[in-house]
């Protein structure tokens, strides 16, 4: 019985290994294989035979590579009986093709020699890749790229036309095409850019040539125009720029920008810097494009489940990281990045997994034990560290909680130290933030030089004219007498005089005696000098008239020059106000509602306020505020207030000077007082007017000197 079981068990084993490998053959027998792959050269063009079991169902998607020169075929469901990876060819610009089965998809590369545009079609059971012939002199930037053959006959009009400048100043030109079926044809004549889109027509309204100079692109005009059953675009940028060019389902984009070289880098251009590609796809599923993606930069691409749709998609020397952002956006969909694997999702999704994640972290610090921690403050204050972390944020409002919402800092004065309790991951950010905070503060110099600067100058010429009638006095023979000591005597009055040969009299009269009555001469003409003047007289009298002539000619000429410097400085800590003041104050009187008096008082001295703040590159923001007031006149309320005060706020280099203000102001003053027509009579006129001329100058300059403070010596 235990035999015939034996014998019952190997003939099913035998049945079912027969059966397998009838299904394994039948699977071959149903699966396409690639044949082989060879190449010729047909009327000058290069074309690349592939020969398979059986016929294809459509032309395989593929997508080319500009360095290093490489067009890529996909053959899904289709197994590989080269029976070797790299075939050899070197002939014309095809060095050799490489075959690589990869599950259930073959891919075909051909190794070229330059790039290159290419066609397929079917032929049968074979796929002919017929290669666009290209001069190695030529460069890749003038071979014509053909997007797409159009799909359908009739010609449907093109949609809309628009320019755009993007953010990093390139310029943009977006065509809505009627649908994703038609063929566009984008190439480099000499410096303008010509694009084709085949079996279409140009509406009436945008057969134009738009003038985008304004625009400060590189592209400077944009001219479109019907050719035949196709409308063609000619671009026209100026100076040195790069172009890319892709297509989105109905929408057709051509971005121009300037290639700015920067000598620092090694890699030029900013912005993308992957190696570019070239991809032509018809509704294409998403998930096989971001496959064609990674094999392309050997990422490993972790597709999430929600990912579905298809695109048609058509791109022209792109970088990858580009053309995998135009895949990204127009489907909605999000990237996250972690080492050399890249994860696609919707980016609602993204953000729900991210959510979750923080509220994950969230949960778990509410579970994590809590630690006390002591830090030492050296230069701020224990209580204004502990305020940033406290959730007033140090009394600002929105501020942000530094600490978590079962953590407490406690600030203690007389060790200025800081305990702080909290999970252990705050605990290590407090402490380098501590380390950022509790640093010695820089200390500026702040040095002042106020110069007021007088030059005053005066002028002044009058004259006085009087006579006198001694015949009226007393004394002698009712006149004067002439004594020894050359005195005129009248009675008891007298005046040094100087007697001449002629019996004039000539010299001052001076009024002064003991007693009596002195001698005076009434002016008639009155016009003296102004101030104290110099004086030079005159007296002439008559001695047997008793009658006294006086001339006094009075003048000043006076100049004055004047400096004051005044230098306060003042040493203080980064962006830390210091003032310091000199002078006097001056009491007054203030009156109350009751009438009551009081006395109070205002100042006028001398004042530096000033605010630094040091730059990262060394210089000194300086916000100043500088007053010199001095007492001036005196009035019936008190002493005035002569003011002088600047304001400003400069950027200072350390050590240098500059000059924040400057008043100068110049007063010219002419005076002259005359009898009406005497003294406008010329010469003689001189003697009924008085002239006064004077000129004033003043100047006020400040000057700032800020230097930052390393040793102790800066201050001195």
């Amino acid at each position: 019985m235990k035999n015939q079981n034996q014998r019952l068990g190997l003939h099913m084993l035998h049945r079912f290994v027969f059966l397998a490998a009838l299904a394994l053959g039948v699977n071959a027998q149903a699966q396409t294989v690639i044949e082989s792959v060879t190449a010729s050269v047909q009327g000058g063009t290069e074309v690349v035979r592939i020969d398979l079991s059986k016929a294809l169902a459509a032309v395989p998607t593929g997508f080319s590579i500009q360095s290093p020169a490489r067009i890529a075929l996909d053959f899904p469901g289709v197994t590989s009986a080269v029976g070797r990876s790299n075939i050899d060819i070197n002939q014309g610009n095809l060095k050799s093709a490489s075959v690589v089965q990869a599950g259930e998809r073959t891919r075909v590369v051909l190794n070229l020699k330059y790039p290159t545009a290419y066609t397929a079609e079917i032929q049968g059971k074979s796929l002919l890749v017929v290669l666009e012939t290209v001069s190695p002199s030529t460069p890749a930037a003038t071979v014509a790229s053909t997007f797409a053959e159009s799909r359908s006959r009739d010609s449907a009009p093109l949609k809309d036309l628009d320019f755009r400048r993007t953010t990093d100043g390139a310029g943009r030109v977006v065509v809505t095409l009627p649908n994703n079926q038609v063929g566009v044809d984008i190439r480099q004549q000499g410096q303008t850019l010509v694009v084709d889109f085949m079996k279409s027509t140009l509406p009436e309204g945008m057969r134009r040539r738009l003038d985008v100079t304004d625009f400060g692109t590189p592209i400077k005009s944009v001219t479109t125009t019907q050719t035949g059953d196709r409308v063609r675009m000619v671009i026209e940028p100026a100076g040195q720029w790069e172009h890319s060019a892709y297509q989105s389902d109905e929408q057709f984009v051509i971005e121009v920008k300037e290639i700015k070289i920067d000598p620092k880098k090694l890699t030029q251009g900013v912005g993308y810097t992957g190696q570019k590609l070239s991809l032509n796809f018809q509704n294409i599923e998403v998930r096989s494009l971001l496959q064609v993606i990674a094999d392309f930069t050997n990422f490993n691409i972790v597709t999430s489940d929600s990912v579905s749709g298809s695109v048609t998609l058509r791109l022209q020397d792109v970088p990858w990281d580009q053309a995998l952002d135009i895949i990204l956006q127009a489907k909605g969909l999000g990237l996250r990045k972690s080492g050399n694997v890249l994860w696609v999702a919707p980016k609602d999704e993204i953000a729900a997994k991210e959510k979750l994640d923080l509220e994950s972290v969230v949960a778990v610090q509410g579970l994590e034990p809590l630690r006390t921690q002591s830090f030492q403050i050296n230069y701020a204050k224990a209580e204004e560290i502990a305020a940033y972390f406290r959730a007033d944020g140090g009394g600002e409002k929105g501020a942000a909680r530094i600490l978590s919402t079962r953590g407490s800092v406690i600030a203690e004065k007389r060790t200025n130290q800081l305990f702080v309790t909290d999970i252990p991951s705050k605990l290590e950010q407090i402490q380098v933030l501590i380390a950022k905070l509790d640093i010695a503060v820089r200390q500026v110099l702040i040095e002042a030089r106020i110069v007021e600067a007088t030059d005053t100058f005066g002028k002044s010429l009058g004259v006085k004219l009087g006579g006198y009638d001694a015949r009226a006095k007393s004394g002698g023979d009712g006149g004067y007498q002439i004594n020894g000591d050359n005195r005129v005597a009248f009675g008891a009055s007298y005046a040094n005089v100087t007697k001449t040969s002629d019996g004039l009299v000539e010299g001052r009269i001076v009024s002064s005696g003991p007693g009596g009555e002195f001698l005076t001469m009434p002016a008639v003409v009155n016009y003296p000098a102004l101030s104290s003047p110099a004086q030079f007289a005159v007296s002439i009298f008559n001695a047997s008239a008793n009658r006294f002539l006086n001339l006094e000619i009075s003048a000043l000429e006076a100049d004055g020059k004047g400096k004051v410097v005044s230098s306060p400085r003042v040493v203080t800590a980064d962006q830390v106000q210091a003032i310091i003041e000199q002078g006097e104050e001056l009491p007054y009187q203030v009156a109350s509602a009751s009438g009551a008096t009081s006395i109070a008082f205002r100042k006028a001295n001398l004042k530096l306020e000033v605010t630094p703040q040091i730059t990262p590159e060394g210089s000194i923001i300086l916000k100043l505020d500088v007053t010199k007031d001095t007492v001036g006149r005196l009035t019936t309320a008190g002493f005035a207030i002569d003011t002088k005060h600047i304001k400003t706020e400069v950027l200072v280099e350390n050590g240098g000077t500059v000059v924040i203000g400057g008043i100068y102001a110049e007063t010219t003053k002419e005076d002259e007082t005359r009898v009406p027509l005497l003294g406008e009579l010329p010469v003689v006129g001189n003697l009924f007017k008085t002239k006064a001329r004077s000129t004033s100058k003043t100047e006020l300059l400040v000057f700032i000197t800020p230097k930052l403070i390393s040793d102790r010596g800066a201050t001195r």
